[in-house]
């Protein structure tokens, strides 16, 4: 029999059954669009991250309050001494160290005339603009006079201020808004910016002094330190892990209490919740495709059962036990196909919907649609042999009197 034949006869045989056929698929189609829809969030998610930690430019580091964790530290988060503002000021003394920009936050209830809203006060120094790569609107960011006395003055991101002032927002500069029942004038106002991984058009930004003075319960959570040039990120690195083990009185023999990370590091750890995203999705779909699988298997052999008459007319005017085997595993494929076909295009309508409505970064790629359609073919291969192989063994004789 030509292989031409073979695909219509196969073709027609699925036509027949559509409503099974379309039933059959649906293990199929759901692990195709799993894998689709998932791969194409993951990548625009890890697009988006790696492109705002390299918009911060390549001399970052970020330093936290806390051990790293290795599985053996029995250092907790209430154990270290944290970061203080005197460790901060030690930091800005060493000389690979170009600025640094602590950071501690509280919510808040913020308040202008009669508007109420709530919000995130973030406490910070005046290098927390060029660190984070920010650039202002309008009016200024804070100043060492403004700092060192505690004053009561605040820079607002892009989102904070339309939330605060509405359509008024671009007059926000000089006007005095309440921080739960305290008064901060605005002195400045953040540009829109995606591309910052701060969220820094969420934030109202306020000097830390007085945030940890007046606002209560904040405490650093974070440093953003940019180091002089970014050959000498490693050089900062080390000096500030040696102020802060020598301030926290650390003996040689106890780990650090605080975590360093370099933009290099951070991008890392980003691939490698990236890698193992991916290991579970694979999971995920090998075990959507295995049911779809087993139920084309099933549907196979029902189908032979069906066919038996079939089987023996055929093989009576001279057809061959490859013959028949060809054709069962060619309906295997095409059904596994059919429904990897259906299954690429709801996962892209799926990514397309959530980009639109849930404004999810997506990044389409043609790689998981290829290996979608591969496993999808050896899916048919896998499960439909046995089907194959069962009515390519029958007897002509025994399959001519089958009722």
């Amino acid at each position: 029999m030509k292989f031409q034949e073979i695909i219509r006869v196969s073709l027609n045989s699925l036509r027949t059954n559509m409503l099974r056929s379309l039933l059959t698929m649906v293990g199929i189609i759901i692990g195709v669009a799993a894998v689709i829809a998932i791969v194409a969030i993951g990548k625009g998610s890890t697009a988006t991250i790696t492109s705002q930690i390299n918009s911060m430019g390549n001399n970052l580091l970020m330093i936290y309050p806390y051990a790293p964790y290795d599985g053996s530290s029995s250092m907790s988060f209430n154990q270290t001494k944290g970061i203080s503002l005197e460790d901060i000021e030690a930091l800005e003394q060493q000389k690979a160290v170009a600025e640094v920009a602590p950071s501690a936050m509280t919510s808040a209830d913020i308040t202008w005339s009669r508007n109420k809203v709530s919000g995130q006060i973030e406490g910070t120094s005046l290098a927390f603009v060029h660190v984070r790569k920010l650039s202002l609107a309008q009016g200024r960011s804070f100043t060492h006079y403004e700092v060192d006395k505690r004053m009561n003055v605040a820079v607002l991101g892009s989102d904070a201020a339309r939330n605060i002032f509405g359509p008024d927002a671009s007059r926000a500069v000089g006007e005095t808004i309440m921080i739960k029942q305290l008064p901060f004038k605005v002195v400045g106002v953040l540009t829109n910016s995606n591309s910052n991984m701060s969220n820094s058009g969420q934030q109202v930004y306020v000097p830390i002094t007085t945030g940890m003075e007046r606002l209560g319960n904040m405490s650093i959570q974070q440093v953003n330190a940019s180091a002089t040039t970014e050959d000498r990120i490693d050089q900062a690195s080390a000096e500030i892990r040696q102020v802060l083990r020598a301030r926290h009185e650390l003996k040689p023999s106890e780990g650090d209490d605080f975590q360093i990370m370099t933009q290099t590091e951070i991008l890392k750890t980003v691939s490698g919740v990236d890698r193992v995203m991916n290991m579970l999705l694979i999971g995920v779909a090998a075990i959507a495709l295995g049911v779809g699988g087993v139920g084309i298997m099933n549907i196979m052999l029902v189908s032979v059962t069906e066919r038996t008459r079939e089987i023996g007319i055929r093989k009576a005017i001279g057809a061959q036990r490859s013959d028949i085997m060809l054709q069962f595993v060619a309906e295997a494929v095409f059904l596994s196909l059919m429904g990897g076909l259906v299954g690429v295009m709801v996962g892209l309508g799926g990514a397309k919907l959530l980009e639109k409505f849930v404004q999810m970064p997506i990044v389409y790629s043609i790689e998981p649609v290829l290996y979608s359609f591969l496993c999808c073919m050896g899916v048919g291969v896998l499960f439909g042999v046995y089907p194959a192989r069962k009515a390519s063994k029958l007897r002509p004789i025994d399959a001519l009197r089958y009722e």
